[in-house]
C-alpha cells in the first residue's frame, strides 16, 4: 500500500490552523469567578432545607459515571500491523533537556537504539549549566541520527517552547515527546505507529510507570497511582471520554499538532493544554496500556506538593482557557459530559471541602458533601483493582485490595493540592513558573 494512502488525514481535515491562544486571557478573574461559585453554592445547600437532596442527585450522577468507568470492558486498541518496514513514516522523537546531566546518557543512547527503520531524535539543550551539552554532544558522533539543539539563557516558553524549536526543525510525520529521565523498550514505535493508520487519531499517549526505586511510602504509592490513572484514562477512551496526553511517552501526527499551534508556551502543563486543543480541533487521542514508559518518581513529600501543585494548577488553566470552545464547539457531548465529570471530581469537590468543612463545625453536623467524596474514593479503589489486576494477571485478589485500599489513603493528598491552589490561583497575579523535576538516577534499595 503507498504510503500515502496509508497515512492520509481525515476527510473533514482543514489544513488552516486554529488560534487557541487568544482564549488564555483572564485567567484570574475567571478563577475568581468560579471559586466564588463552588464556596457560595456548597454555603448554601447547608443552608437550605433540600441541600442533601442536591448533594444526593449530584451522587447519583457521579455514581452512574464511575459504574460506567469501572464496568467498561477492557480491550486494547488494534490496528492493521506494518509489515514491510517501507510502509512505515517518519518519526522524530524530541526531548527538552535542561540539566540533566545524571539521566540523559541513558536516555539518548536508549532511544537511538530503537528497533524502528526511519527516525531520527532531536535534543533540545534548554540552556543547561551542568554538563548535559558537553555529554550530548559527544553523544552525537556516536549516532547519526543524533541531532542536539543549544537554546540561549534568553530563551522562552519554558518546555513548551523547547519543543516548539524541536518542532520547527525535526521532519517526521510522527512526533514523540520523552522526558529525559524516560527509559522504554526497543519495540515502542511498533506498537505506537500502527495506530496512526486511523486517520482520526491524532494522538498516542503510552502508559506512564514509575521506575524502581528506594523502598519509600511516596514512590510506591506513585507507582500504584500510574495504574490507576493508566485505568481510569483506557476506560475513558473505551467509553468515547477525553483521553489525556501525560507528556513523557506521548505521540501526536505533525498535521494535528501544526494545525492547533504546537504547544502552548503560556501554561504550566503543555500535555494537558495539548489535550484539549487536540479534542476540542475534533481529533481522537487513543491510549495504550502496553508497552510502557518508566520515568523517576519523586521520594519526598515536599517534592511531591510542589510536582501536583504544578500539575493541578496546569489542569485547571485549561478549563479557565478554554471554557467557551468547551461549552458552545461541536466537538462531541460525550467528550463534553466525560471531560465535565472530570472537572467536577478533579477541581470543584477538592476545592469544595473547605467550606464544607467550615459550615460542618460551624453548624454542628456531618460535611453535606461526604457522599461525593466517597463515591470518588471509591472508584479510585475499584479503578486501582481493576488496573493492578489487567498489569499483574494471576496475582492475589486480596493483595490486589490491600494496595487499591492503599491508594484511598494515598490519593487524600489530591484535596489540599487542588483547594489551595484554587485559591491562590484566585488571588494571586498571573505568573508563570516552570519547576523542573530533579532527576538523580537512583538505585534500587536491597
Amino acid at each position: 500500500m503507498a504510503i500515502e494512502q496509508v497515512w492520509e488525514q481525515p476527510e473533514c481535515y482543514d489544513p488552516a490552523p486554529r488560534d487557541f491562544n487568544r482564549y488564555g486571557q483572564g485567567r484570574r478573574r475567571k478563577a475568581v469567578v468560579v471559586l466564588s461559585l463552588v464556596w457560595g453554592g456548597t454555603i448554601a445547600l447547608h443552608w437550605v432545607s433540600w441541600g442533601s437532596w442536591v448533594v444526593w442527585l449530584l451522587t447519583t450522577v457521579m455514581g452512574v459515571q464511575a459504574l460506567r468507568l469501572l464496568w467498561a470492558k477492557v480491550s486494547p486498541p488494534t490496528a492493521p500491523a506494518l509489515e514491510d518496514d517501507a510502509e512505515m513514516p517518519l518519526v522524530s522523537l524530541l526531548v527538552a533537556a535542561k540539566n540533566e546531566e545524571a539521566v540523559i546518557e541513558r536516555l539518548v543512547r536508549s532511544l537511538c537504539q530503537l528497533d524502528y527503520p526511519d527516525y531520527e531524535v532531536w535534543v533540545i539543550d534548554d540552556a543547561s549549566t551542568d554538563a548535559t551539552g558537553r555529554i550530548l554532544d559527544e553523544l552525537c558522533a556516536e549516532y547519526p541520527q543524533l541531532h542536539v539543539l543549544h537554546r540561549r539563557p534568553e530563551a522562552g516558553g519554558g518546555k513548551s517552547g523547547a519543543l516548539n524549536e524541536g518542532l520547527r526543525l525535526s521532519r517526521g510525520e510522527i512526533i514523540g515527546v520523552f522526558d529525559a529521565d524516560a527509559q522504554v523498550s526497543p519495540d515502542l514505535l511498533r506498537w505506537i505507529v500502527p495506530l496512526f493508520r486511523q486517520p482520526h487519531i491524532g494522538a498516542v499517549q503510552v502508559r506512564k510507570a514509575i521506575a524502581p526505586g528506594p523502598k519509600n511510602w511516596w514512590l510506591r504509592g506513585q507507582q500504584i497511582e500510574m495504574v490507576l490513572d493508566a485505568f481510569l484514562q483506557q476506560q475513558r477512551r473505551r467509553l468515547g471520554g477525553v483521553a489525556e496526553l501525560r507528556g513523557n511517552g506521548q505521540f501526536v501526527r505533525r498535521s494535528a499538532l501544526q494545525r492547533v499551534g504546537g504547544w502552548n508556551e503560556a501554561t504550566l502543563t503543555d500535555d494537558l493544554d495539548l489535550t484539549f486543543r487536540l479534542h476540542l480541533d475534533d481529533w481522537d487521542i487513543e491510549f495504550l496500556f502496553t508497552p510502557s514508559v518508566l520515568e523517576e518518581g519523586v521520594t519526598t513529600f515536599r517534592a511531591l506538593w510542589h510536582q501536583r501543585n504544578r500539575w493541578a494548577e496546569g489542569g485547571y488553566q485549561r478549563y479557565l482557557d478554554y471554557w467557551r470552545p468547551w461549552l458552545l464547539w461541536p466537538w462531541g457531548w460525550v467528550k463534553r459530559w466525560d471531560s465535565g465529570m472530570s472537572y467536577v471530581s478533579q477541581y470543584l469537590l477538592p476545592a469544595a471541602t473547605i467550606p464544607d468543612g467550615l459550615m460542618a463545625l460551624w453548624t454542628k453536623h456531618p460535611p453535606l458533601l461526604w457522599p461525593l467524596t466517597g463515591v470518588m474514593l471509591l472508584l479510585f479503589c475499584g479503578s486501582t483493582w481493576r488496573g493492578l489486576a489487567q498489569l499483574e494477571g494471576k496475582t492475589s485478589r486480596w493483595r490486589l485490595l490491600g494496595a487499591s485500599l492503599r491508594m484511598m489513603v494515598y490519593m487524600l493528598h489530591w484535596l489540599p493540592v487542588v483547594a489551595t491552589m484554587m485559591m491562590r490561583v484566585a488571588v494571586r497575579p498571573k505568573r508563570l513558573k516552570w519547576v523542573k523535576t530533579v532527576h538523580v538516577q537512583y538505585t534500587v534499595e536491597s
